[in-house]
């Protein structure tokens, strides 16, 4: 990668604009993948009763349909928001030390909150000393062993990757911030035709035996292209780029029934094509398209119902409500002994499920995260002593 003098670092000294917009959007993300994992004909806690609480087998077999790739999505732009707000907000010459300490003050404390909860509830009974150990530091991920890399907190396994891109994000917006305006497009589709090498890996090189007890691939096939940390290292990569690519006003003025269009047939492909494309390439060009085309639109000044402020308390919420499925969604419903119910009562159970999770997802935000954030993800400033005149 090379730079380009004449436009390096031009994004870089103006201070870009905030994204109310990606705040709402966040929140149907974890929603996609609240549907995913109420659905579920099997759970990843064992022994993996199914969670679907729908009676009439034909109701429950096309909740499932609807919903079973949309966990997927969910997750794949996370990544890809994640390294998109990194890069957007990122502050040149910022020490390091700064950058980790605000992002691990930022995950750790949820995290480490739901952690306890569920070794409480369930966890501690079904997961291996050291799993749990592994889980508490963000590190499960990296095992191929199923009972680890989803232990405890089922839905923490994704902060493992969040965990590895902050610790390596300083490192990789220094190559990002150097690549040339005209060859930022290109760098883009590398990172796809990177997800894609991940998946033909998966296919070619890993044992497709045993197979795993919740997805129709082998255990390792599941883990190594989904939830082995440096598998989606390249979802943040793109999302870093795209981020430029707005910054330097090379994104397309795509309207929003193309970003809609594109994610109808996305949603469709995902539906249709192997199991393993479903993780992210599949959708991986919507997801794009929709995370750079709105804020595209909040750098120009456009309104939405996303700035809201319901959408925006939504979206502060989104990251608690997402960590609080694990506990609400999957051990309520085994303390529920997996009972499944006619329609009417299995959509107010879906519903209910919904509040709780919601009621969560705001706990921790307002008792938790936001209080950490406000106190330690900063360096405390030492007032400037006050200056005596002289007698």
């Amino acid at each position: 990668m090379t730079t380009d003098v004449s436009t390096a670092g031009a994004a870089a000294t103006r201070r870009p604009p905030t994204l109310p917009s990606l705040t709402g959007l966040r929140f149907f993300a974890a929603l996609l993948v609240f549907g995913f994992h109420i659905t579920l004909s099997a759970s990843p806690i064992p022994p993996n009763d199914p969670i679907n609480p729908f009676a009439d087998p034909a109701v429950a077999a096309a909740a499932e349909r609807v919903f079973v790739t949309t966990g997927y999505i969910g997750v794949s732009f996370f990544f890809v928001l994640s390294g998109f707000l990194l890069a957007w907000a990122a502050k040149p010459g910022e020490r390091m030390t700064l950058f980790w300490r605000r992002r691990i003050v930022k995950i750790f404390p949820n995290h480490l909150v739901m952690w306890v909860l569920a070794m409480v509830l369930f966890a501690a009974a079904i997961t291996p000393v050291h799993a749990s150990v592994l889980n508490f530091f963000l590190l499960s991920a990296y095992s191929p062993d199923g009972a680890v890399n989803v232990a405890v907190n089922p839905p923490s396994w994704t902060l493992c990757i969040e965990l590895l891109f902050y610790l390596l994000f300083p490192l990789l917006f220094l190559g990002v911030r150097r690549i040339r305006v005209d060859r930022l497009w290109l760098w883009a589709a590398l990172m796809v035709v990177g997800m894609v090498l991940i998946q033909v890996i998966n296919l070619t090189l890993i044992p497709d035996t045993p197979k795993s007890a919740i997805t129709p691939v082998s255990s390792y096939q599941f883990w190594f292209g989904y939830i082995f940390p440096p598998s989606r290292l390249f979802e943040f990569v793109l999302g870093s780029i795209l981020a430029r690519i707005v910054l330097e006003n090379r994104w397309p003025a795509f309207r929003t029934w193309h970003v809609a269009l594109v994610c109808v047939a996305g949603f469709a492909l995902v539906n249709v094509v192997p199991f393993v494309w479903t993780f992210n390439v599949a959708t991986i060009v919507p997801i794009a398209m929709l995370i750079a085309t709105v804020a595209a639109g909040d750098a120009a000044g456009k309104k939405n119902f996303l700035q809201s402020r319901p959408m925006q308390w939504l979206g502060d919420t989104s990251f608690g409500f997402y960590l609080c499925q694990g506990v609400v969604i999957f051990w309520a419903r085994q303390a529920m002994g997996n009972a499944t119910f006619s329609t009417p009562v299995a959509l107010l159970v879906v519903a209910g499920f919904f509040g709780l999770t919601i009621l969560g997802g705001w706990a921790l935000y307002s008792l938790v995260e936001k209080p950490m954030m406000d106190r330690f993800a900063r360096p405390r400033r030492i007032p400037a002593p006050v200056a005596v005149a002289p007698a």
